[in-house]
């Protein structure tokens, strides 16, 4: 049985910054535009040091993106919030989201901001390094409600769908069918789309079984989208 959203028993966390750095970090959100309280709340307990290098965890409590090895960055905790907030919000027609595939688990951060807010997180890593580290991290943490995947996650994970939402942490070229095919009637997709340094955050709603509506909302930079496994 999946925890209860926001159960998990590190929420209150022991950061090893102060109190005081995780509150400059949640008003400078506020101040970009995050108004979702259950999302500012989220990134407020999670302990963020735990998710970099010992090297960087002074850093951890800034807005900024960080490496985590393998030529990955963990994003910086405002595009966490953002689009964690633009997943949430109801659809046209949509239900609240209760089972949501990330493509990218990367650090695992966002994966363990999604499993604080919904049901099921279902998370494919195309990095075993990552993937593994991932894992032992957040069971460490006490996560029970993600499911782990290393594999290609260009066209998703079709085995486990269909999906509420879909977020992908990495940028593609273009939208995947098979992608867009594993949302529900509903369901929403949000993917850094384009090339390096043109590249745009997509939200796409699917609105009914053969229609999709899209927008572009803001100017991102992420790492591109790659197929096959290393």
């Amino acid at each position: 049985m999946s925890p209860k959203p926001g159960s998990h028993p590190h929420s209150l966390g022991q950061g090893l910054t102060s109190p005081a750095s995780r509150a400059r970090l949640i008003a400078e959100l506020k101040r970009e535009g995050i108004v979702d309280e259950r999302v500012l709340e989220v990134l407020q307990k999670l302990p963020r040091h735990e998710f970099v290098e010992e090297a960087w965890r002074g850093e951890a409590y800034k807005n900024k993106p960080l490496p985590i090895g393998q030529s990955q960055t963990i994003s910086q905790p405002y595009i966490v919030a953002l689009m964690t907030q633009l997943l949430l919000e109801p659809a046209p027609g949509g239900a609240p989201r209760k089972k949501v595939l990330e493509i990218g688990t990367g650090s695992g951060y966002q994966t363990a901001v999604l499993a604080e807010l919904v049901q099921n997180v279902f998370s494919v890593e195309r990095i075993k390094t990552l993937s593994e580290q991932a894992r032992i991290r957040l069971r460490g943490l006490g996560y029970r409600n993600i499911h782990f995947g290393y594999a290609d996650g260009t066209a998703g994970w079709a085995a486990h769908g269909p999906y509420d939402g879909i977020i992908v942490t990495a940028a593609a070229t273009e939208v995947s069918k098979a992608m867009l095919e594993q949302l529900e009637r509903g369901g929403r997709l949000v993917i850094p789309v384009g090339p390096p340094a043109q590249q745009s955050l997509r939200v796409i709603d699917r609105v009914l079984a053969n229609k999709w509506q899209s927008r572009d909302v803001a100017g991102v930079s992420f790492v591109p989208l790659l197929e096959g496994r290393s």
